[in-house]
């Protein structure tokens, strides 16, 4: 399975964006799909995440309330809907898969294929 992430851009303090993660060559079956993030300089950091086959979603304490993920099984694609942006959301967004279990769904290192990234610039 192959990701392509896909949505970022330029927006205002405030504004919106939804980024893409498509899957090809394969589908999110078995996985679990996060979103990461890694701003200039900083560790890549967790966002959130879904269950491709329940829909169960978590979210860092730092995007709870403006961000939503979710998921279209037709279009194997899951999305990520950010909402009220700050400037310190501004940095390239990652989606991966993993298998691992709900409660390591935050850590880098269970997560075995990622995309290229995205980046999103949060700035007036």
């Amino acid at each position: 399975v192959q990701l392509q992430a896909s949505g970022g851009g330029l927006v205002q303090p405030g504004g919106s964006l939804r980024l893409s993660c498509a899957a090809s060559g394969g589908t999110f079956s078995n996985y679990r799909v996060g979103w990461f993030r890694q701003a200039p300089g900083k560790e890549r950091e967790f966002v959130s995440a879904i269950v491709w086959g329940g829909g169960s979603t978590r979210y860092a304490d730092s995007v709870k309330g403006r961000f939503s993920i979710s998921k279209n099984h037709a279009l194997n694609t899951v999305y990520l809907q950010m909402n009220t942006l700050k400037p310190e959301d501004t940095a390239v967004y990652y989606c991966a898969l993993t298998q691992t279990i709900w409660s390591s769904l935050h850590d880098t290192r269970q997560y075995t294929k990622w995309g290229q990234g995205t980046l999103v610039t949060v700035s007036s």
